[in-house]
């Protein structure tokens, strides 16, 4: 969050970046990383930005009638209180002109998770007479960095998802070779009562499919649309969940209901070869000190499943960013498919590596750890992560 401890970091960032500040809006959440920025509480309805400059204190612009949740605005930083839109301009202007300022803009929306300012704001703030540049590397930064706590927190859920993954696995298994087969839906049910055992939390409910579901990547199984697991289907468990307010862990684990056909060995171990090339390069460069970029990562994993003539079946990205605050979070994603990653994955982030192969209405695989860079260091959870085709 932006206080008096962290604006030094920022501005030296600033100054690094060669910007002269770095401009914060948000109207009714449409922005998560000005509200996860600014922390702010109470009643928001109108437009804020926050302007935090290369030198001198953040200036804060804010509506007549929503002060409250300014309360707490340090004391000896600006406060400009606008109620028209004329006042608003002008208050603008007299912060940017003739200023390099980033905010949560992507050029060409070349990565959506950062793009979260509209084109009409951005079109204001230039028309104030600012250079407006992207903001990307700055949440990398400075929202999407976990602390000691939060990595703690992190390894823990990791260690209980690491067990009930497979777990539900072996139930699903079990029930159907005594003759109890489950649905999709009670083993879902199953997982979420763990989770709760455990003092988990989650935003939404896991995933469980077999065969042609898990071809659709993100299924649903509801009560009343739901298949019954039984012997002979491939079955796919991915869930997430986490300790309340820290941040997410997030696996996906893959079992056959009996003996799996060659083609369904040969379909998992494209997956599983996939991700561990993604991590080979990160293990290569980060203890090195050599920079990787999202997209490169990516890169790493699709290659193998195009080289095993499966290219066709890929339908996303190789990760996500897991922030402190989102299981999809802002900071650098694995991915130069569906977007052009191009930040550097620095010490402090974390994000899933997750390759999957989708054929429709046939097969779905997918596996999927959780990477968390340190200084020149890479840790991947669980520490015990899925390495062959589980047979239950």
């Amino acid at each position: 969050m932006l206080t008096p401890e962290t604006l030094p970091g920022i501005q030296t960032a600033l100054a690094d970046a060669g910007l002269d500040g770095w401009l914060m809006f948000d109207f009714r959440g449409l922005n998560p990383v000005a509200a996860g920025m600014l922390g702010l509480r109470g009643l928001q309805t109108r437009r804020i930005y926050v302007y935090v400059p290369r030198h001198g204190v953040p200036t804060a612009i804010t509506h007549a009638i929503e002060q409250g949740p300014w309360e707490h605005w340090p004391v000896g930083w600006r406060r400009v209180v606008y109620s028209g839109w004329r006042e608003l301009e002008a208050a603008i202007a007299s912060v940017v002109r003739r200023q390099r300022v980033a905010m949560e803009y992507s050029p060409g929306d070349a990565v959506p998770y950062v793009d979260r300012v509209p084109a009409g704001v951005v079109e204001l703030v230039r028309a104030a007479g600012a250079d407006v540049v992207s903001s990307g590397d700055l949440i990398t930064r400075f929202y999407a960095v976990w602390n000691e706590s939060q990595v703690a927190a992190h390894r823990r859920a990791a260690t209980v998802l690491a067990g009930i993954g497979p777990d539900a696995l072996r139930l699903a298994g079990q029930e159907a070779s005594h003759g109890r087969p489950m649905t999709e839906y009670a083993v879902q049910r199953w997982i979420l009562d763990r989770f709760a055992r455990a003092g988990l939390e989650t935003v939404d409910p896991p995933i469980v499919a077999i065969g042609p579901h898990a071809a659709s990547p993100h299924y649903e199984p509801t009560e009343t649309s739901s298949a019954t697991i039984t012997s002979g289907n491939v079955l796919l468990v991915d869930l997430w969940a986490r300790e309340a307010g820290q941040p997410y862990a997030d696996q996906t684990w893959m079992g056959v209901l009996g003996s799996p056909s060659s083609a369904t060995v040969r379909t998992w171990e494209a997956v599983r070869d996939a991700r561990d090339a993604a991590i080979q390069l990160l293990q290569e460069r980060i203890p090195a000190g050599r920079p990787v970029q999202g997209g490169e990562v990516d890169d790493a994993a699709r290659h193998v499943i195009e080289s095993r003539g499966y290219g066709r079946f890929i339908m996303h990205r190789t990760g996500h960013s897991i922030d402190p605050r989102d299981i999809h979070g802002s900071g650098p994603h694995i991915d130069n498919l569906e977007t052009r990653e191009e930040r550097f994955l620095i010490p402090g982030v974390a994000f899933s590596i997750e390759p999957g192969i989708y054929q429709p209405t046939v097969l779905g695989v997918r596996s999927e750890v959780n990477a968390l860079v340190g200084e020149r260091t890479i840790e991947i959870t669980p520490a015990e992560y899925q390495r062959e085709l589980m047979r239950v």
